[in-house]
Order: structure tokens, then sequence, then C-alpha cells
């Protein structure tokens, strides 16, 4: 008896990674082992970096935050402090967009504070 192979799902299987190596360079596009090996790094890079984005964004904010708070004479930990003390509740995504767009009504935060 002949062996049996499912080759519907197999090559369903193969077009949809392929599909995902579009816009690929070289081999990378068109040979399969390649691609799939370029297919399972770019996953990888691609888990590890949602997680990596978390962290550098918060940097950020908090970054602008500081150079926001050090124009009224306040530094970083200074104004966090103070405003868990006055039980403001304001994100440092918020924040940063106060303080970089609104620097108005940043000012009128700090002040609160001070």
């Amino acid at each position: 008896m002949p062996r049996s192979v499912n080759v519907v799902a197999a090559r369903h299987r193969r077009k949809k990674m392929m599909k995902m190596a579009k816009g690929y360079f070289g081999r990378r596009k068109n040979v399969w082992t390649v691609a799939k090996n370029a297919i399972e790094k770019g996953l990888v890079y691609a888990y590890r970096d949602r997680k990596a984005k978390k962290r550098d964004f918060r940097a950020l904010w908090i970054q602008r935050i500081n150079a926001g708070a050090r124009e009224h004479g306040l530094s970083y930990s200074a104004l966090m402090g103070a405003l868990k003390k006055a039980n403001i509740d304001l994100n440092r995504k918020v924040l940063a967009d106060l303080a970089m767009n609104h620097p108005e009504a940043f000012k009128s935060i700090v002040e609160k504070v001070k």
C-alpha cells in the first residue's frame, strides 16, 4: 500500500509561511528552508520587542516628565512623590504628553503639588 501524505495541509502550511516572507531580500523570500529560518527568527524578535517597546516608552515618558519638572524647579522623583501625596492619579504617559505638548497645563499641575 502506498504511503499517504497530506500534501494539501503541508502545502497550505508552507504557503502561509512563504506569504510571511514577502518583502525579504534574496533567497530569504523564495527558498523554503532559508525563508522558514528567517520567519522564525523574525517572530522571535517580534515577541521580544513587544515587551521591550513597553520598557522603551516608559523610559521616554520618564525623561520627558523629568525635563518638564526641572523647568519648574523639581526633580522627577520629587514630582512623582508629590503627585502621589496629593492623590493626583495621572499616569506617566499622560504626564509626558502634558509636559511636551501642553506646558501650561503641566505647569498648573506642578504648582498644585508644590
